[in-house]
This record gives structure tokens, C-alpha cells and sequence, in this order.
């Protein structure tokens, strides 16, 4: 019995087979697109299928970009790419790197490679893209004089700003002398002195659109002084113009959006800032008053004549509260000297007098307040309350004398 190998190595030797044919490895394989499926991983899976076979394909979300239109069922299709195994499946598979459809196979190789050439010079750097004007008055067309484009254009245009003056140059968009026109027609807008302008047409097949992949347009764009706006096709067809021009427009409509702006949304704009500004007016000058005010009061407050005045009204306070006080004082001082008086009533002799009593002094001006002090026969001198009396002495009893007695 011969060698046994795993499945894992036979695969790996087949895709080592594939992997070392040259051909398999740069192929373009003609068909008919079935089973197409976009991934929402990016990567797209579908077959080429023909009267004898099918065959399974690929394609990477890095490898997208060799994709410039949107694939479906059915579609006839030429595939670049390499033929290699996927080893888990033990299945061969076409790997796409570009897909372009049946019949534009060779002018999509002279698209790509112009763009790649365009690139290299850097034609498409977005350092030497111009911007776009927001408010405009004269709008340059470059385009065919009876297609839709122009009158999608025009309806859009008046219909955001109805003062837009718009300058068409009818130019041819396919066909032979077609590239010369629109090279012209941008050449012609520009010495007009156009603020914004328009290349482009309405939608088609690739050989329709091929004017706008030569050379010649793509360089009169990258040298226009003007900001270019190009609207070529549909959404989904891109052309060397698209990547040359200041901006790109998914059609002739989008476009005429994007170059004029909308005079009610801008009228609406500055009615709000009139508002706003009206507020902030209002608001400002409030404050204003009320710092108007507070420095007028402070003035005031400050000024010689308020502080005279001040002054003069705290000295009339002043004196009030002394006066006040002065009459507190005295008041009380007047009671109390109505009590020291009351006290002195009682200690006073005349008063002693005026109520009955007399006061006694012997012959040497002694006061008599007891018997034993005076002789019989001796002058005493009485005092009363309006004058002295003399007498003298001729008996004298003591209370115990008077007690006895009785």
C-alpha cells in the first residue's frame, strides 16, 4: 500500500498547483452573474455560469473598489482575478480583483488605467480641490442644451433661488467632437467669470459616458480657475471627471442643490438671527439700564449735595437723640431729687416744727431733750415755727415722778 496523506494535505498540494500556474494566477473569466449575494462583511459572493458550466467567485471588501457598478443576477460580465483553492472546502473559487460588464471590458481597462495615471500625478489630491461658494449668483452649465440634466437643473435652481442667473453652454456629451465641446464649454464659463459650475449629463452606458473618462476634460477641469461641480449619470457611474472635479454630485440634480442655496431656508436663517439679535438687544440693553441706574444712584449718594444733606440730617438726628437723652436724664435726675426731697421732709426740723413740735435750748444754746439737763429757775429758749419763746424754769417732773404721782 502507497502513501497516506490527510485531506488537509492533499488541499494544501492542490492550491500549491494552482498558486504556481501562472495563468490561473492573472485570469479573466466571461459569464453570467447568478447567486449574487452582497455580505454585510463588505465581501461579495456570486458564480459565472455558461451553457457548460459554472463557477464560483469571490470578491473582498478590500478589493471593492475594482467594482463601479452595482452588480445583480444576470448581468453578462468579464472577472479578473486568480483561481485558487479554498483548503477547509477543498473548493476552487475565482478571487476578483475587477469586474466590469461584458463588452466594456476593454474600455474599462483604459478608465482605470487613466485614473491610476491621473492619480500618480496627483490630479485627485484633495489639497488642490477649490471650495464651493455658498451663496452665488451666476451658475455655468456645461451640458447638452435638450437633455434632462438641464432641465432638472434649471427647475431645482429657480425653485431654491429664483434670482439665479444660470449660463449654458451647449455642449456635445457623446458621441464624436464630444470631449472638445465640453472642453470648450468649461473654457468658454470661465472667461464669463461664473462663480460655480456644472459639468455633466444625464445617466447611460459606459461608452455614452466615456467623455467625461478622456484625458483632455479631466486636465480642463483640474485647470479651471472656477469651482467645478460634476454630475455625471446616475449614483452609481463614476467617471474620471468625478474624481477630478472640486465636487462630486450623485446626479445633475443633487448638483444643482449643492451649487445654489436655498434663499427661503436663508431668508429663514436671517429672520432667526434678527430674532436672536433682537433678544440679545433687548437683554443687553436692559442691563445697560440697570447699570445706568445703579451709577446714578451711586452718584447720587456720593454727590457734595447728598452728603450735605446726609450730614445735615444726621445732625438733626443727632440732636434729637441728645435732647432726648438730655430730657431722659433730667427727668430722672427730678425724681430722684423728688425722693432726696421726701427724704430730707422728714429729717427737716421746721417741718418737725410746722407739725407741733418746738425746739428746746438752755442758756448755753444746748439742746434740752432730757429733764435732768435744766435747773429751776433757769431761762430756756423755745423755738417754734415762726419764732422763739423765753420762759424759765419753775417746776420740773420726770415720767416717774407723774407715774407716782398718780
Amino acid at each position: 500500500m502507497g502513501s497516506i496523506y490527510s485531506v488537509g494535505q492533499v488541499n494544501t498540494y492542490i492550491k500549491n498547483m494552482f498558486t504556481q500556474d501562472f495563468m490561473l494566477n492573472r485570469i479573466s473569466v466571461r459569464g453570467e452573474v447568478s447567486n449574487c449575494k452582497y455580505h454585510t462583511s463588505g465581501h461579495l459572493y456570486f458564480s459565472l455560469k455558461d451553457a457548460s458550466g459554472s463557477l464560483a467567485c469571490v470578491m473582498f471588501a478590500g478589493q471593492r473598489k475594482g467594482l463601479a457598478f452595482s452588480m445583480k443576477n444576470g448581468d453578462r460580465v468579464v472577472v479578473s482575478g486568480s483561481v485558487s483553492v479554498y483548503e477547509r472546502d477543498g473548493k476552487y473559487q475565482l478571487y476578483a480583483r475587477e469586474i466590469c460588464l461584458e463588452g466594456a471590458g476593454i474600455l474599462y481597462e483604459k478608465f482605470l488605467a487613466l485614473k491610476e495615471e491621473l492619480e500618480e500625478m496627483g490630479m485627485f489630491a484633495q489639497e488642490y480641490k477649490q471650495l464651493i461658494p455658498r451663496y452665488i449668483r451666476r451658475l455655468g452649465v456645461v451640458t447638452a442644451p435638450t437633455g434632462a440634466a438641464i432641465q432638472d437643473i434649471r427647475n431645482i435652481s429657480y425653485r431654491r433661488n429664483p434670482y439665479i442667473e444660470i449660463i449654458l453652454y451647449p455642449a456635445l456629451v457623446q458621441g464624436e467632437g464630444a470631449k472638445e465641446s465640453i472642453v470648450k464649454g468649461i473654457r468658454a464659463l470661465e472667461q464669463l467669470g461664473v462663480d460655480v459650475m456644472i459639468v455633466g449629463r444625464g445617466g447611460g452606458s459606459m461608452e455614452d459616458l466615456w467623455a467625461f473618462n478622456e484625458e483632455e476634460v479631466a486636465r480642463a477641469i483640474f485647470q479651471c480657475s472656477v469651482p467645478v461641480i460634476s454630475a455625471v449619470g446616475h449614483e452609481t457611474d463614476v467617471t474620471i471627471a468625478d474624481f477630478v472635479a472640486d465636487l462630486r454630485a450623485p446626479t445633475p440634480s443633487a448638483a444643482a442643490e449643492l451649487a445654489v442655496y436655498d434663499v427661503q431656508a436663508l431668508l429663514q436663517q436671517m429672520e432667526d438671527y434678527q430674532k436672536h439679535l433682537q433678544i440679545s438687544m433687548n437683554h443687553r440693553l436692559m442691563l445697560i439700564r440697570e447699570r445706568l441706574n445703579y451709577y446714578k444712584t451711586r452718584i447720587g449718594y456720593l454727590s457734595p449735595e447728598h452728603q450735605i444733606r446726609e450730614k445735615r440730617m444726621y445732625l438733626l438726628q443727632t440732636e434729637e437723640k441728645l435732647q432726648g437723652l438730655m430730657n431722659q436724664r433730667l427727668e430722672h435726675e427730678r425724681h430722684r431729687l423728688g425722693i432726696y426731697i421726701e427724704r430730707l421732709k422728714g429729717l427737716s426740723p421746721l417741718d418737725k416744727l410746722n407739725q407741733g413740735f418746738s425746739y428746746v435750748e438752755n442758756e448755753q444754746h444746748q439742746a434740752v431733750t432730757r429733764v435732768g439737763q435744766v435747773h429751776e429757775g433757769e431761762l430756756l429758749c423755745i423755738q417754734v415755727s415762726d419764732g422763739k419763746i423765753y420762759s424759765r424754769v419753775e417746776r420740773k417732773e420726770t415720767g416717774a415722778d407723774r407715774w407716782q404721782r398718780k
